[in-house]
């Protein structure tokens, strides 16, 4: 844990309470003393120490903003994983450079938005997905407090962040455009607090109001549906999140306000920051890409560097238009953010697509298909009806996965046994079939083009082109890479129907142009040719 101050403390208290903590670091004496002694841990003072040490494999950086860009660089390019309290850093382009070294790395890389992890702003994307609020009219946002005063950040990077990407996270877009207007009343640099307009291409209006020159502490979130309105007050205890069944009709062309008694919705008794530490460390052993990832971080930094240049303009209005969608995604579908979808691909009935999955282009999902986080699906795939693709598993291009085809990724489950740090990896090679009502058992590799017959049950790897069939599934011949059986015989085989040929190379079959030279008798290969084999070559 690098910064143990004023909200670092916080993280190390649920580390702790994780046991996954094992050094704290800091530049102030006192409060590192007092935090080690208090935890029974590991203290230094030194980064670069902490960084060298191959016992430490992720560090959560909870330091000046203004630090984070150069701290987050240095941890990744050392190859840390990273936890880092938001914003990832104060300048969109560094932003951007750091999700970049960390996917070149392979390394986690999450980014402290706390309102993700928040049973309450579960509950209200839950309610706006169910259509409960109706149609999402306005939201406004207020985060104000006589609080900690910044000198290296505004107030606008300060709060904002947290309720600029609790926002886009429940509307599931990025404004259109963005304006801002502040105030600077300690320091003409800096402003003390600003009222930010947001306009989404849905037609939704929202405004972020924040502050720490404010006389009490106020943290609101409130959702204007056609239905209902939805408010959220975090410094309540009992009525934390309050519905409001409030109607509006229209008597002599005239609109009249009904108003009604609101509904406390019960929410669990969770720490959100206790849930934010969790999944960091459940990242960290599944490899899946955080909910709040450096992608993520970077989207908030998009619309925060648009707010400020606003600012700076006394409340010009940026222009901030999304990148329009070029894949399609069924209404009935559901895609978690963060997620990456290739262009062309389509998305259809009821299927749902968990955040942190990578899916190229030209894909296609048919109904009820279910992908886990952090799978990584090529381009071209086709995953035909009431199939799920469990983390764990990973789909070259060109992938076919027949109709309720199954896949595993524990290789003894029990209900009441957590094994999510046992999962075993499952790769399917580029153009390989997997028959209808086909089981894949975890841990093994299908290779490239090979074919599984509908219903076989696979226990072990299968070679590239093979054919298998059976419960446990056995090889009964080869295929071509076109889908047409071969006839293999004295180690040649062609295919009738694009004529490529093919060579027995031990107990494997190899295309010709795949041939290594060595292995055709020193005789350059070729591929694709149409002459036919004769029998007693």
């Amino acid at each position: 844990m690098v910064g143990c101050g004023y909200w670092g403390k916080n993280l190390v208290r649920n580390f702790h309470k994780l046991g996954d903590l094992k050094v704290l670091c800091d530049v102030s004496d006192a409060s590192l003393s007092l935090l080690a002694k208090q935890y029974d841990l590991e203290a230094c003072k030194s980064y670069e120490d902490v960084l060298d040490r191959p016992d430490i494999d992720a560090v959560a950086i909870a330091t000046p903003a203004a630090q984070h860009y150069a701290m987050v660089k240095a941890a990744l390019l050392a190859g840390k994983d990273v936890f880092v309290e938001k914003p990832l850093s104060l300048q969109l382009a560094e932003g951007e450079e750091l999700v970049e070294i960390a996917r070149k790395k392979n390394r986690v890389l999450m980014v402290g938005h706390l309102l993700y992890y928040h049973p309450a702003i579960r509950q209200l994307k839950e309610l706006i997905r169910k259509g409960t609020l109706g149609r999402v009219e306005y939201i406004y946002s207020s985060r104000l407090n006589f609080g900690k005063l910044r000198t290296e950040e505004n107030i606008l990077w300060s709060f904002a962040p947290h309720d600029i990407s609790a926002i886009l996270y429940l509307l599931d877009e990025d404004p259109v455009t963005v304006a801002a207007h502040g105030g600077a009343y300690l320091n003409p640099q800096i402003a003390d607090l600003t009222l930010t307009s947001f306009q989404f291409a849905s037609g939704v209006t929202s405004h972020i109001f924040v502050s720490w020159l404010h006389p009490y502490k106020e943290q609101k979130l409130v959702i204007v549906g056609d239905q209902r309105m939805a408010v959220f007050d975090d410094t309540e205890s009992e009525r934390k999140l309050v519905l409001y069944p409030h109607r509006v009709d229209w008597i002599d062309r005239l609109p009249v306000a009904h108003k009604s008694e609101g509904e406390v919705i019960v929410l669990p008794p969770e720490e959100p920051l206790l849930n934010e530490c969790k999944h960091f460390l459940e990242c960290l052993e599944t490899r899946q890409t955080p909910r709040t990832d450096g992608r993520n971080g970077v989207r908030v930094l998009r619309v925060l560097n648009a707010s400020e240049q606003s600012l700076k303009q006394n409340g010009h209005v940026q222009r901030l238009d999304a990148i329009p969608r070029r894949y399609f995604i069924h209404p009935t579908a559901l895609v978690d953010e963060p997620c990456e979808i290739g262009d062309g691909t389509h998305i259809w009935h009821f299927s749902h697509v968990m955040s942190g999955c990578t899916v190229g282009k030209n894909c296609n999902f048919g109904q009820n298909v279910h992908v886990a986080s952090g799978v990584r699906i090529g381009n071209n795939v086709k995953i035909q009806n009431n199939v799920s693709v469990y983390t764990g598993v990973e789909l070259e291009s060109d992938v076919f996965c027949g109709p309720s085809m199954v896949f595993t990724n524990v290789m003894n489950p029990r209900s009441h046994v957590n094994r999510k740090n046992e999962y075993r990896r499952t790769l399917v090679r580029k153009g390989a079939s997997l028959g209808a009502n086909s089981t894949i058992i975890c841990g093994i590799t299908i290779g490239e083009y090979a074919f599984v017959g509908a219903g076989a049950v696979v226990t072990r790897d299968v070679p590239d082109y093979a054919l298998v069939v059976g419960a446990p599934a056995r090889r009964m011949g080869w295929m071509c890479r076109c889908g047409i059986r071969l006839d293999v015989m004295n180690g040649h085989g062609q295919c009738p129907s694009c004529g490529q040929n093919y060579l027995l190379n031990g107990e494997l079959l190899v295309a010709l142009s795949e041939m290594p030279f060595a292995a055709t008798g020193g005789k350059t290969p070729v591929a694709q040719t149409h002459a036919p084999i004769q029998q007693n070559q």
